[in-house]
C-alpha cells in the first residue's frame, strides 16, 4: 500500500489550523474568564455570550429538528435559564431519578460522535490509503485537545471555520465530478431525485423519518448552543436561521450522490468495481472524491469532510462531558465540589467520552446504523420524558418517570436490534422476512408517553385522595403536607434541600440574601434558574417537597 503523503500533509495543514484556532479561543476564555466564580459553567455554557452569528454557524447541523425544537423547546429551557437539558428533570423529579435520564443522552451523544469519526476513517482511508483506526483516533485527539482546554468557546469558534471549509470544499468538487467521463449525463439530469418508497416499506421510512426529526431534538450538542446565547429569542431565531442553513449546505451532498449513482465504476473509472457491498455504499462520498476529481480537488474535499466530523464530535464530547460533571459529579456524587475540582472531572470525563467513542467507530462498521441506533434511544426514551417535563410538568411524577422508562427500555429490548445482535422476542403487526414493518419506534414512543401520563395520573389521585396508605409512597412522591416560615429557611438550607430531595416548589414571600456566600450564586440557579440572587421566594403556606 503506498500512502499518500501529499494528502496526508494537506490534511495535517488543516487539523494545524483548526488546531490553532480552538487553541487561541482557549487561550482568550481563560484570560477573560479569570477570577468568575463558576468556571466550567464558562467552558460549558461560554458565559452565556455566544453571538447570534456563530451560534447559527455551530448549530447548522439538521433542519426540521431545528424548527420544532426552536417553537416548542428553545423559549423555555432559555428563559429558566438551565445549564443542561438534564436540569428541568433533576428539578422535577429529584437528582437521582432525574440523573437516571443521563444514561439514554450519554449513549446518544458517544454513539453519534463515533458514527461520524467511522465515516471520516473511511474517507480518509480510501483517500490517502492511510490506516482507519489511526484516521479515527488522531482526528478524535486533535478535537479532544482544543475542546480539553477551551470548552463551548472553543468548539464554537472552530465550528466557524470548519462551516467555511465544509461549503468550500464540497461546492468545489461538484463540477469536477459532474464532467467526469464515466459519468451518465442524460441519465443523471433526468434521474428521478426524489426516489419511490415501496409499500411494504412505508412503515420503515415513516419510522426512521420521525425518529431522525424527533429523535434529533434532546442532545445536548443542541441544547448547549441554545442555552449559550444571551436570550430566549435569540435562542428561537438561532434554531430557525441554523434550520435554513442546514437544508442548503445539504444540497452539494445530495448532488454528489446523485453523480455516484450514475457513475459506471466498473468501466468508466479507476475503481473497476461496481458499487454493491455495504462497505462500497459507505464509501461513496470519499470514492467520489478520490476517482472523479482531480487530486488537488480531493484533497480540498477531504478538508470538507473532516472539518464536519471534527465539528460534530467536538460538540458531542463536550456535551455529555457537560451533563455528567453538572448533573452527575455535581449534583449527586460530589455537591460540595469547587470550580476547579469541577473543571478536573469535566476534563477527565472529555477524555473518557472521546476515549469509547474512538473505540466504538473502528469496532462497527455501519454508519447509518449507528447514527439510527443513537436517535432510536434518544427517540424511544429522552423525547416523551422532555415533552411531558417541559410541556405537561403538573402531569407527571416520579412514578410516571421511572415506570415509562423502563417500558420504553423493556419494549425496544424485545423488539430486536440486528446491529447490537439482539432477537425479535416481539413481532408486531406485519413482521416480515425478519424485520418489523410497522413504524415500531414510533409506537413505542407513543406508548411511553401515555404509560407516563397515566401511571402519573393514578398514583396522583391514589395518594392525594387517601386511596393508599403514606407509607406506600416510597419515592416520596406526596409527602404529607408541611409548613415553611421565613425564618425556618436560608439560602444554604434551600441548596441543601435541592441537592438531596429534589424540587422544592416556592411562590410567596421572599428572603432577602443581602449577606448570601457568592459560591451558592452558580449553584441555586440549577434549582430556581428564575431567581436571582437578590431573593429567593419561599412557601408559607402547604408545599409539596417532592412532586
Amino acid at each position: 500500500m503506498i500512502i499518500n503523503t501529499a494528502g496526508i500533509a494537506a490534511v495535517a495543514v488543516f487539523y494545524l489550523v483548526i488546531l490553532f484556532v480552538g487553541m487561541l479561543a482557549a487561550w482568550k476564555q481563560r484570560k477573560a474568564g479569570r477570577g468568575t466564580s463558576s468556571p466550567e459553567e464558562n467552558i460549558m455554557l461560554a458565559k452565556r455570550d455566544l453571538g447570534l452569528f456563530v451560534g447559527v454557524l455551530t448549530m447548522t447541523a439538521y433542519s426540521l429538528a431545528l424548527i420544532l425544537g426552536g417553537l416548542f423547546f428553545a423559549k423555555p429551557m432559555r428563559e429558566k435559564g438551565y445549564i443542561t437539558m438534564l436540569d428541568p428533570f433533576q428539578i422535577k423529579y429529584g437528582l437521582n431519578i432525574g440523573g437516571l435520564l443521563f444514561l439514554p443522552a450519554l449513549f446518544g451523544e458517544t454513539i453519534w460522535t463515533a458514527s461520524i469519526l467511522s465515516a471520516l476513517g473511511s474517507t480518509l482511508s480510501v483517500i490517502l490509503e492511510m490506516d482507519n483506526n489511526l484516521a479515527v483516533f488522531s482526528s478524535a485527539a486533535v478535537a479532544v485537545i482544543y475542546t480539553f482546554f477551551g470548552g463551548m468557546y472553543s468548539v464554537a469558534l472552530t465550528d466557524v471555520i470548519q462551516l467555511f471549509f465544509i461549503l468550500f470544499g464540497l461546492v468545489l468538487c461538484i463540477p469536477f465530478a459532474w464532467m467526469h467521463p464515466a459519468v451518465n449525463q442524460e441519465a443523471l439530469v433526468n434521474q428521478n431525485w426524489l426516489g419511490h418508497v415501496e409499500p411494504s416499506s412505508s412503515g420503515i421510512f415513516i419510522d426512521n423519518y420521525l425518529l431522525l426529526i424527533f429523535g434529533g431534538i434532546p442532545y445536548q450538542a443542541y441544547f448547549q448552543r441554545v442555552l449559550s446565547v444571551k436570550s430566549s429569542k435569540q435562542a428561537q431565531w438561532l434554531s430557525y436561521m441554523a434550520a435554513i442553513l442546514c437544508t442548503l449546505l445539504s444540497i452539494p451532498s445530495i448532488l454528489l450522490g446523485g453523480i455516484a449513482k450514475n457513475t459506471d465504476w466498473l468501466n468508466g473509472t479507476d475503481y473497476a468495481m461496481a458499487l454493491t457491498s455495504p462497505d462500497q455504499v459507505k464509501q461513496v462520498l470519499p470514492l467520489v472524491l478520490n476517482y472523479l476529481t482531480p487530486q488537488w480537488v480531493s484533497f480540498f474535499g477531504l478538508g470538507a469532510v473532516s472539518a464536519a466530523v471534527m465539528s460534530s464530535a467536538d460538540s458531542c464530547i463536550l456535551s455529555a462531558s457537560s451533563m455528567f460533571t453538572h448533573n452527575i459529579y455535581k449534583a449527586i456524587v460530589c455537591p460540595s465540589a469547587s470550580g476547579p475540582h469541577l473543571m478536573i472531572a469535566l476534563r477527565v470525563s472529555i477524555l473518557a467520552v472521546a476515549a469509547i467513542a474512538s473505540v466504538l467507530a473502528v469496532s462497527i462498521n455501519s454508519i447509518y446504523g449507528l447514527s439510527l441506533l443513537c436517535s432510536d434511544m434518544v427517540y424511544v426514551l429522552l423525547f416523551p420524558q422532555l415533552l411531558l417535563v417541559i410541556h405537561a410538568e403538573s402531569s407527571c411524577n416520579k412514578y410516571g418517570c421511572i415506570t415509562s422508562f423502563l417500558f420504553g427500555i423493556i419494549l425496544r429490548i424485545l423488539s430486536g436490534e440486528e446491529l447490537l445482535g439482539l432477537p425479535v422476542v416481539i413481532q408486531f403487526p406485519f413482521y416480515d422476512d425478519g424485520r418489523q414493518q410497522m413504524p415500531f419506534r414510533t409506537l413505542i414512543m407513543v406508548f411511553t408517553l401515555f404509560v407516563h401520563l397515566g401511571v402519573s395520573f393514578v398514583t396522583e389521585q391514589c395518594f392525594t385522595k387517601g386511596w393508599l396508605p403514606q407509607k406506600f409512597d416510597f419515592l416520596n412522591s406526596y409527602p404529607l403536607e408541611m409548613t415553611y416560615q421565613q425564618e425556618d429557611i436560608s439560602p444554604e438550607e434551600l441548596h441543601f434541600q435541592f441537592m438531596t430531595n429534589g424540587k422544592l416548589e416556592a411562590t410567596l414571600q421572599e428572603v432577602e440574601l443581602t449577606d448570601m456566600d457568592p459560591k451558592f450564586d452558580s449553584v441555586l440557579s440549577i434549582s430556581h434558574p428564575k431567581v436571582k440572587t437578590s431573593s429567593i421566594p419561599v412557601q408559607t403556606s402547604k408545599t409539596h417537597l417532592n412532586n
